[in-house]
């Protein structure tokens, strides 16, 4: 079992993510930190998940067998985060669709790429 990161390192790590894909602003810190909880919680639970030996099945007083609700969790975690990473820009489908704002260059540069 890995260590699992914690919710300011999956922060950090994302937000320099999506600087260095040039999609981060200060307004999406609200987002990032649901985004940043999410992962948490999804790698320690799949960390406790790992640990019980992977018991994807509970059985009902009738003797039926069922979903273990670790594997449900899990699965809505799943889909969140692929909600969140699509709003963040953080899988390449999502990407795909953005045009990243760049920043004017200053007149020097300007200039001195103009001499090239």
């Amino acid at each position: 079992m890995a260590k699992i990161p914690t919710k300011e390192t999956i922060k950090r790590r994302t937000i320099s993510d999506m600087k260095a894909l040039g999609v981060h602003k200060p307004q999406y810190n609200r987002l990032i930190d649901i985004y940043s909880e999410l992962v948490f919680q999804y790698l320690k639970l799949n960390d406790e998940f790992e640990s019980e030996g992977y018991k994807y099945e509970t059985y009902t007083a009738a003797g039926g067998a069922k979903k273990s609700p670790i594997v449900a969790t899990l699965e809505n975690l799943r889909k969140d985060i692929l909600a969140y990473s699509d709003r963040l820009c953080l899988n390449p489908k999502a990407i795909e669709n953005v045009t990243a704002e760049k920043k004017d260059k200053s007149k020097l540069a300007s200039v001195l790429s103009s001499l090239e």
